[in-house]
């Protein structure tokens, strides 16, 4: 886990890997809008068209446009039970020396949203603070050291839209598995150029390109499934989470020599970043919501995993300060248990009696049962056992 440069960090794309990306990129997704705004249906192809031509007529250079995360993972993957993504990252590479870059990075991004409004819409009510309200999930900037920021478009479903611009960051990825960046200008080029279908004998020339360092490595950790990293100590502390993440969804270590000095470090960092129990509290809950949409059992399993970890692995804690954190996980894999159970004994009644109302169920409590109409039977001829009235004469 040391820290290395490799001079092999890039590489061409098949062409199965670029059919992936051109189905991600032109792959209708939805933003979803607050209260009563409309939700908004986009390509991501057509919004990185108008944000990049809305920020260079603005006077804002893009040196390049990469897909990055989780769905650069799944372009790349050649594992056929390849990991679904979460989130989609595009990385927009500009010059933030200019204070005022930041702003009409922001304004650019708003008024992007104006073009995927339904029809019938009043755009011109559409303020920036407006469009802010209804589709943002979050938005920060960093200008300490690093200079980035960070937009994200909401989705219910936890498949966030994210858009990242960077000037410089030092530390981009977390693991060799998550380190891939895909170069996207060749192939919104050929987007621009041509009508004709990309085949097998006709298609551009896409690079991908690995931050861990060497790029055959970094791939052969995401198809066999394994993890790895390099400057454990450079990982902010949400790396932990993901750690465990990965353990949950079967990866395992690339180095069970190293795996313990790596835990620690994981430890160490996330307890200096969240020093204080409601903000250890908050972080997890964001997680879980965000990457666990609907799979309470791989749910369950995540929280048993990062229970054992913080267990065996935290040297920074005093006593009670560990048995708060440990307490506070153990008690959320149980309230996960308990759903679990509930969910289940609902199906099987259900299987049972396809009559008995559902209910929703939450921290511990079972409410707003949905209304149903009990069942109406129709006996046509007579039961036995019911006696015959009879209203005629003798």
């Amino acid at each position: 886990m040391a820290c290395k440069s490799s001079n092999r960090t890039k590489q061409v794309l098949t062409y199965d890997q670029v059919e992936r990306l051109d189905h991600v990129l032109i792959e209708p997704i939805q933003v979803h809008g607050r209260g009563n705004f409309p939700t908004l249906e986009i390509q991501l192809l057509d919004l990185v068209d108008i944000v990049q031509e809305k920020l260079e007529s603005e006077g804002v250079k893009v040196d390049s446009i990469r897909l990055n995360g989780g769905a650069a993972s799944f372009v790349l993957s050649s594992d056929p039970n390849r990991t679904p993504f979460n989130d989609l990252d595009l990385i927009f590479r500009v010059d933030l020396s200019a204070p005022r870059n930041l702003n009409i990075i922001r304004e650019v991004v708003l008024e992007s949203l104006l073009n995927f409004l339904p029809e019938g819409v009043r755009k011109e009510r559409m303020s920036h603070c407006v469009l802010q309200e209804a589709y943002v999930d979050k938005m920060f900037k960093v200008t300490d050291k690093d200079r980035w920021s960070l937009i994200s478009l909401s989705n219910n479903m936890g498949k966030n839209v994210e858009l990242k611009f960077v000037d410089e960051m030092r530390r981009q990825f977390e693991f060799s598995v998550d380190s891939f960046q895909i170069i996207l200008d060749s192939l919104l080029n050929f987007y621009k150029v041509t009508d004709i279908y990309m085949n097998e004998h006709f298609y551009p020339t896409v690079y991908g390109e690995s931050l861990y360092g060497d790029f055959t490595e970094a791939l052969s950790h995401l198809n066999q499934r394994l993890i790895a990293t390099r400057c454990p100590e450079e990982i902010r502390g949400g790396g932990l989470l993901k750690y465990c993440k990965l353990l949950a969804l079967n990866y395992e270590p690339a180095s069970m020599k190293q795996i313990k000095i790596f835990e620690r470090y994981m430890c160490s960092r996330f307890f200096i970043d969240f020093k204080d129990l409601n903000q250890q509290q908050q972080k997890l809950e964001t997680y879980l919501q965000m990457h666990f949409q609907g799979d309470n059992v791989t749910k369950h399993k995540y929280l048993l995993i990062l229970r054992r970890v913080v267990d065996s692995s935290t040297v920074c804690l005093m006593g009670h300060e560990r048995r708060q954190i440990l307490h506070l996980i153990s008690e959320m894999a149980a309230e996960i248990d308990r759903l679990i159970a509930y969910e289940q004994h609902q199906q099987s009644l259900v299987a049972f009696h396809p009559y008995i109302p559902t209910y929703t169920y939450e921290k511990g409590c079972v409410y707003s049962a949905k209304s149903y109409i009990p069942p109406q039977h129709y006996f046509p001829y007579k039961l036995h056992g019911n006696k015959q009235v009879n209203t005629g004469s003798k």
